[in-house]
C-alpha cells in the first residue's frame, strides 16, 4: 500500500532570505511564493495531522513557523491548521477553554468559526452598502452590465 500524500502550506512570521531557504529546503523539499513568506510542501503521511505534525517537527528549528494548513479542503471544505502556541499563551487557551467545558482544540475551533462567521456578515454588509451607493447614481441594468464588464477583464488590466 502507498503513502498518501498532504499538500501542506506554511506561513512564516517574516520572509525568508536565500540562505533560510535553502537551508531550510535541505531538511525538507520545499517550494516559496514570491517573498518567501509562504511556503509548500509535499509530505506523505496517513492522515493530514500526521503529516502536519511530522513537518514541523523537521522544520521548526529552520524556519519561523506561524502556521501550517492543508492546502487543499477535506471532504467536508475544512482546512487542518497546525498552530504551535508558545507557552504562555497555549495555558491562557487551556484557562479559557477549561471554564466553559471545552477541550483547547473544541475552544479554537468554535472561536475561530465564529470569527470567521462574524467577518462574513461584515464584508456583506459593506458589499451591500457599496451597491447601494453605487446603485444611488445609476439603474440596476447599468450596474449589472458594468460589474459583468469587469469581471470579464483580468485583474490589473487597465479601464479602457
Amino acid at each position: 500500500m502507498t503513502m498518501p500524500h498532504h499538500a501542506l502550506e506554511i506561513t512564516l512570521t517574516r520572509p525568508l532570505t536565500a540562505a533560510e531557504l535553502r537551508h531550510a529546503a535541505q531538511a525538507w523539499p520545499l517550494a516559496a511564493n514570491h517573498n518567501a513568506t509562504r511556503l509548500m510542501a509535499l509530505v506523505g503521511a496517513k492522515t493530514p495531522e500526521r503529516a502536519a505534525y511530522r513537518l514541523r517537527q523537521r522544520l521548526t528549528t529552520r524556519l519561523p513557523i506561524d502556521v501550517i494548513t492543508t492546502h487543499y479542503t477535506d471532504a467536508h471544505g475544512r482546512v487542518l491548521l497546525n498552530v504551535a502556541f508558545p507557552p504562555a499563551a497555549y495555558a491562557h487557551l487551556k484557562r479559557e477553554a477549561r471554564r466553559v467545558g471545552l477541550t483547547p482544540k473544541r475552544f479554537l475551533r468554535e472561536a475561530l468559526h465564529r470569527d470567521l462567521a462574524e467577518h462574513a456578515d461584515r464584508e456583506a454588509d459593506r458589499l451591500d452598502h457599496a451597491v447601494r451607493q453605487l446603485l444611488a447614481g445609476t439603474t440596476p441594468a447599468h450596474l449589472l452590465s458594468a460589474v459583468g464588464h469587469a469581471l470579464t477583464r483580468p485583474l490589473g488590466e487597465p479601464t479602457p
